[in-house]
């Protein structure tokens, strides 16, 4: 009798919590699927039908780590800026009282926040757009960096600016100093949800857990993914307010696998590893090194080297590819972007051994 009641006791624990940190888009059955060894080996998919025992835990750990009340979890980073679109447009409506359907959102040129019809609608690449038209409307392009664009560009319909705070696939474009901080004064001024794309910049990246945290600002609505669960598994979040995500209610977003037991349990190690082994300062320690480094590389086709933490772009006045492929020769993969960057973003278990043995190949390629 008395395991019954414990039983029943962590049942309700689990449930409670659940309800207190993660959007209401589901009304499960009060059931929760235990998992009695390693996740891995016992539950691993269930359905959001039913309660299961990680994903109070991971919600509530990412409530301590980030400070947001709420999360809404995803599996891609594409799923979740979906879902934060479909999130402002609601808070749009509901909230700020934008007349239904007139909800619009401010976004950046050089934009890199995934592949769905909705996103390559409003990227400003000719090639993730080329023939996927017709697009949705309700999407307003504005120059990167450029804080009074932003400020001009805002209407009484505007709901949101979904921003990345570095452009990732754009090559690395890192804003001027104080365009977060900036932006994040012009929403408030005009209540606009900053909506930030961490997708790639976040969970220690830049050598900050968040980028935003080089500003010294919080976003209204936080979009993870990639790091979020170490690369182990597609594991993606929506963060926000109880305010903001409480718009959800059940059926007005779902997502199969999203928030399942092993995805959860993956999610919570990568969180803990991260904060344990102190990898987001060794992030800014090695990534400054790192830069340095790579900045003493000369050659007359490098026109710029930038980056912040473990993410350096090697600008060329030439074709990258053939750069990439060389150093693959060396043992050293590096993605090519807009045929003219080199990309370096390397694990933040990285050594500084290794990147003396990565310095030492980029510059015997870049040098030849």
């Amino acid at each position: 009798m008395q395991q019954l009641y414990e039983k029943l006791t962590y049942t309700q624990e689990l449930i409670d919590l659940e309800n207190e940190f993660g959007v209401h888009n589901y009304h499960p059955l009060e059931v929760v699927l235990l998992a009695l060894q390693e996740q891995a080996a016992k539950i691993t998919l269930s359905s959001r039908a039913f309660h299961n025992e990680q994903l109070p835990h991971y919600l509530k750990e990412l409530h301590d780590l980030t400070g947001f009340e709420m999360a809404m979890p995803l599996n891609s980073g594409t799923e979740a800026v979906e879902a934060a679109i479909k999130i402002a447009r609601k808070w749009g409506h509901k909230i700020k009282g934008i007349p239904e359907g007139k909800a619009e959102i401010i976004v950046c040129d050089g934009n890199f926040h995934g592949r769905t019809i909705a996103i390559v609608g409003f990227s400003s690449s000719a090639e993730y757009r080329d023939g996927f038209g017709p697009f949705p409307a309700g999407f307003n392009l504005i120059p990167f960096g450029d804080a009074e664009a932003l400020r001009n560009a805002i209407t009484p319909n505007t709901c949101a600016f979904l921003v990345e705070p570095i452009q990732g696939e754009g090559g690395i474009i890192i804003p001027p100093d104080g365009y977060l901080h900036a932006a994040a004064e012009i929403c408030k001024q005009n209540n606009v949800l900053l909506v930030l794309d961490e997708i790639q910049s976040g969970l220690g990246r830049t050598g900050k857990l968040f980028c935003y945290e080089h500003e010294n600002i919080t976003p209204d609505v936080l979009i993870l993914g990639k790091a979020l669960a170490g690369g182990f598994m597609p594991v993606s979040a929506v963060l926000a307010s109880r305010e903001i995500l409480g718009v959800i209610q059940p059926g007005d977003h779902g997502s199969t696998f999203g928030g399942n037991p092993l995805a959860c349990a993956v999610a919570r190690a990568a969180l803990r590893v991260l904060v344990e082994e102190k990898m987001i300062d060794r992030a800014a320690e090695l990534g400054a090194y790192f830069l340095e480094r790579v900045r003493a590389i000369r050659n007359r086709d490098i026109k710029e080297v930038r980056g912040k933490g473990l993410w350096i772009a090697i600008e060329l006045n030439g074709m990258a590819r053939p750069y990439c492929e060389a150093l693959k020769e060396q043992g050293i993969l590096a993605k090519e972007t807009h045929d003219h960057i080199i990309r370096i973003a390397p694990p933040l278990t990285i050594t500084r051994d290794e990147i003396d043995w990565a310095v030492q190949r980029l510059t015997k390629v870049l040098e030849a």
